[in-house]
């Protein structure tokens, strides 16, 4: 690194975190502001749930952040809610767009047309097995079950007169995004694929559109939770071409005046192999071994001596994955690992074990669930961390 400031600058790298620049999702971005611009133009419900699924790392959140930024620039109001496995995101949900219709004075205390009280009397009742949701609302056509369609007509019933008002006051509509959606039960994907299926059959008098990411086994979830959520766009993201992987690296640092030389771009991106959070953790423990002011350059000798930084947080990673599977699943990814390619077949891997195809389904099956592996075409699976294979085989 050429000698610059006295004083080192902030590092402006963000692992874990959603980045200060989100590099090479472009065509993502765009595909949420197709749906935007449908909703902003003809003020109707923004087609079926839009899905985004990749393993963790990947930049779900970022993307998702990304598009709510731009949202709320051109008139819309957002809510947020990340799901859980510990409760059902209904009732969280409810309070974020009551908190979200206060933020944007779309109601206020003292005149909210009757908002507040219509919010009031949606109750929320969680019991087991699963969460049901009763609203006492008008609703358009009451169901003969009751019990049934409770949690759908709420539902509706939030998301319509929201987006009404959001509309009514000026804005350009409500767009909910859902984060963490593999984590959310199969109860609560139902309702919400049910809810929107029917606010469909009414579509220019709701403006509204959710978008959602999860996990790889997100599309398969929805679909068996109900069976035309296979009618939701699906979208998987996959790691940076080396191009948008060294723009995550350069663009944060000219945002503070410091440049990286090429051979450093180049080494640090081999070594993240597209990995978007791999490269915030690079870059940012290069940055720290560096410690550069303004006008500096970061050179080979900076990655050099901040990449084994980063690889020792990577195989604290590593360690947690290899340690929380079982035996089975270890054995899993010791014959993935044997293969020494990025894609492995199911029947390479069956044949390492010594076993019949059919016979490593559950272990597959829960390692994808787990992030730890993705597939990636028929039969074919990869690890979802850099340099993890290399790892199991050091165990193996």
């Amino acid at each position: 690194m050429t000698p610059g400031a006295a004083t080192p600058l902030p590092n402006p790298y963000t692992p874990g975190q959603v980045p200060r620049v989100l590099a090479g999702r472009s065509v993502e971005l765009g595909r949420i502001r197709d749906v935007v611009s449908r909703v902003a133009t003809f003020g109707e419900l923004g087609g079926p749930l839009l899905v985004f699924h990749a393993p963790r790392g990947i930049g779900k959140t970022s993307l998702l952040r990304a598009a709510q930024r731009q949202a709320e620039e051109v008139g819309f109001v957002t809510a947020w809610v990340a799901c859980s496995r510990e409760r059902p995101f209904l009732p969280e949900l409810v309070r974020v767009v009551e908190r979200s219709l206060r933020r944007a004075e779309v109601f206020t205390d003292s005149s909210d047309g009757g908002w507040r009280a219509r919010l009031d009397r949606i109750s929320v009742e969680i019991g087991l097995p699963g969460a049901k949701v009763s609203a006492d609302v008008a609703r358009r056509d009451p169901p003969a079950d009751h019990t049934l369609a409770a949690p759908i007509s709420a539902l509706e019933d939030l998301l319509h007169e929201a987006a009404v008002a959001c509309r009514r006051r000026g804005g350009a509509g409500l767009l909910v995004f859902l984060d963490e959606l593999h984590a959310a039960s199969a109860d609560d994907m139902a309702t919400l694929l049910n809810a929107l299926q029917n606010l469909d059959g009414e579509r220019e008098d709701n403006p509204l559109a959710v978008v959602t990411a999860g996990l790889p086994v997100t599309p398969e979830a929805l679909t068996r939770a109900a069976t035309f959520g296979e009618r939701s766009g699906f979208v998987a993201l996959d790691v940076l071409s080396d191009e948008d992987a060294a723009a995550a690296v350069t663009a944060p640092a000219a945002a503070l005046d410091v440049a990286w030389d090429d051979d450093a771009v180049a080494r640090l991106v081999e070594e993240a192999r597209g990995h978007p959070y791999f490269l915030q953790l690079a870059g940012s423990a290069t940055w720290n071994a560096a410690a550069p002011g303004a006008g500096d350059v970061i050179d080979l000798d900076d990655v050099a001596a901040g990449v084994p930084e980063a690889t020792e947080q990577l195989t604290a990673m590593y360690r947690a994955r290899w340690r929380a599977a079982t035996r089975a699943e270890q054995a899993f990814l010791a014959a993935m690992a044997e293969a020494e390619s990025d894609n492995v077949t199911r029947a390479q891997i069956a044949s390492t074990l010594g076993v019949d195809s059919r016979s490593i389904s559950g272990p597959r099956e829960r390692l994808i669930e787990k992030g730890v592996i993705e597939p990636v075409g028929h039969g074919l699976v990869r690890f979802t961390l850099p340099g993890f294979a290399a790892y199991v085989r050091d165990q193996a």
